[in-house]
């Protein structure tokens, strides 16, 4: 990847971030609705399936930390080249699996290399912008995933039905060895962003941002709370009332359009109006669509419900990233977006995960009630914490004003 301009604009960065973006959230598109189905397949219990997909998520978790480490080392591009091959073997892995343990290894590898390329491509682009363009450029990467996880599941739902559940698997497998040579193809113009002072451990970094972390990053681990368990439930209930592998893979589809055209107005509106009047919406849809999922007993009204929670995904598009850009001190950018990302991707292990247990040891509506109720409290964490005010155009780091 090249190294970033000053204040690029956002047409800069079409090539080396917007498109190989589109390319990954393709493939992700593809696989989201297959992981929970697939594990199915294998012998899976429901609450069994919700916990083979938190695997990923809990890959994220596992690989956040180092991969901030990794990029402050060898820079953005080689570290995309490194989560892709982590990313393709994952694929192979779940499409050959033969047993729940081996598809488990699967998604943790999986979710290890979605940690590095989520890094890396958010430290570039906090180099690459300044301040006060941080929210549209940030949700136009966002954008470019969901613009392809709304392409992924249509055409996954033709790939499965030529070739089974799997099908799905093999165009995300496709996605993540297009998205990584593209990035690799890219030109690079200049070393590695090294910390000043040099690299930092990570307990230090914990320590040293730990009232952030704490606080802006409760609501950013119930932000991700929120969107993984719409990954593992959806299918889930789907499955519960009796819809098809494919007509599920076109409800995700549908649902991603509105992803999709919340993407950009999102960011404007961050720009513009601050990070807390995106943050707080977006959390109090998820909770809507939750509670009223129990509701939905055929595909038009389980559609209707997938269509609120794209509405929340939209307005999150990029809101997460930015508040950390917005918190990420310049010397250490890589290894402190590393550990923000860790509260995130700590709520998207832990989402599916509790949708997996509490529907083992209840019922599957006793999970959605749960996270009706943790997405209702994100909305007022973020209110509590994320400040109301827009970025200085002289800000180059720090918080968003005080929490308020």
């Amino acid at each position: 990847m090249p190294t970033p301009p000053t204040k690029a604009r956002l047409r800069e960065l079409t090539w080396p971030l917007f498109v190989p973006a589109a390319l990954y959230g393709i493939g992700q598109g593809a696989a989201a609705p297959i992981f929970a189905l697939r594990a199915l397949e294998l012998g899976a219990s429901t609450g069994t399936a919700g916990l083979m997909v938190a695997l990923s998520g809990f890959g994220m978790v596992l690989g956040d930390l180092p991969a901030g480490r990794i990029v402050a080392r060898i820079g953005e591009r080689w570290a995309i080249a490194l989560g892709s091959s982590v990313g393709a073997a994952g694929v192979v892995l779940c499409i050959a699996a033969w047993n729940l343990a081996s598809f488990g290894v699967g998604m943790l590898a999986m979710g290890v290399a979605n940690a590095v390329w989520g890094l890396a491509r958010h430290s570039y682009v906090v180099a690459a912008v300044s301040a006060t363009d941080r929210g549209r450029a940030l949700s136009t990467m966002a954008g470019s995933m969901r613009l392809g996880f709304f392409i992924g599941p249509f055409l996954g739902a033709g790939v499965i039905h030529g070739v089974g559940t799997a099908g799905g698997l093999w165009v995300e497998l496709a996605a993540i060895v297009a998205s990584g040579a593209l990035m690799v193809a890219q030109p690079e113009d200049g070393d590695p962003v090294i910390a000043d002072g040099g690299p930092r451990s990570l307990t230090s970094v914990l320590r040293e941002h730990r009232k952030v972390l704490t606080t802006l990053g409760l609501g950013a681990l119930l932000m991700g709370s929120a969107r993984a368990s719409r990954n593992a439930l959806l299918p889930l209930w789907a499955a519960h009332i009796g819809m098809s592998a494919s007509t599920t893979s076109l409800i995700f589809g549908i649902s991603g359009a509105v992803d999709v055209a919340m993407s950009y107005p999102s960011g404007i509106w961050m720009d513009r109006f601050g990070r807390r009047a995106v943050a707080v919406p977006s959390m109090t849809f998820f909770a809507v669509g939750y509670a009223v999922l129990p509701l939905a007993g055929n595909a038009i009204a389980a559609g209707g419900v997938a269509l609120v929670l794209g509405l929340a995904n939209g307005l999150s598009n990029g809101v997460i990233m930015t508040i950390g850009a917005d918190a990420a001190p310049p010397g250490h950018r890589a290894e402190f977006l590393g550990a923000w990302r860790l509260m995130h991707d700590t709520g998207m292990f832990v989402g599916p995960i509790a949708v997996g247990i509490i529907s083992a040891v209840a019922v599957l509506g006793a999970s959605v009630f749960a996270l009706g109720v943790t997405s209702g409290l994100g909305a007022a964490a973020m209110y509590r914490w994320v400040a109301p005010l827009r970025v200085s155009p002289n800000q180059t780091g720090g918080p968003v004003g005080e929490p308020g």
